[in-house]
């Protein structure tokens, strides 16, 4: 997002709205009364429920804010309204799988009302992890920067790669790769 632009109030329902922040600064505001500022490494979840309205800036007159959002259908319709941020620093994420949101909110997590585990990593090049994927789930991989082999198939900056009925990943570095890896159901 350019400097200084954004999205202005606007309204969802019946969505849990995941937010994270790769490069810049992030101005939220909602209808709840919350108003925050969310950085790289940040994570915003928001559970619009029953309805919720917010609006989103890039804050900074020189900075490009660069972010993901992924939307996630909750396992329940007309939740509350609610809304959680966390911060995690690189070392968090640096050759693991760091998990950083799903059902319940585990560890540091932040809850997303669905059966869903979403974890990030910082890879360094030549590093290899794996994730074992429990029988019927799926798995989505979003390659944010870097080079990134996930069992057979070659990533590049950008990419995303989805797997079904796979017993595991194996994630290997070419280059330091930044990811996030969605566990489905």
């Amino acid at each position: 997002m350019q400097p200084s632009r954004g999205f202005g109030t606007h309204s969802h329902d019946n969505m849990e709205i995941i937010s994270y922040v790769l490069e810049g600064t992030l101005e939220h505001r909602d209808s709840l009364g919350i108003g925050s500022i969310i950085r790289a490494g940040d994570v915003q979840r928001i559970t619009a429920g029953t309805g919720v309205t917010h609006s989103e800036f890039n804050p900074s007159a020189t900075e490009p804010l660069h972010f993901l959002q992924i939307w996630i259908t909750p396992d329940e319709h007309s939740l509350k309204p609610g809304y959680e941020q966390r911060a995690f620093t690189r070392a968090e994420l640096r050759d693991t799988l760091r998990l950083i949101g799903a059902k319940d909110g585990p560890d540091g997590a932040v809850t997303i009302h669905q059966d869903v585990k979403v974890f990030a990593s910082r890879l360094d090049a030549g590093t290899s992890i794996t994730h074992k994927l429990s029988l019927g789930r799926h798995a989505w991989i979003q390659l944010m920067d870097g080079e990134l082999k996930v069992n057979d198939l070659s990533l590049s900056t950008g990419d995303g790669a989805g797997a079904s009925d796979e017993a595991e990943l194996r994630l290997h570095a070419e280059t330091d790769s930044h990811f996030l890896l969605f566990d489905l159901a």
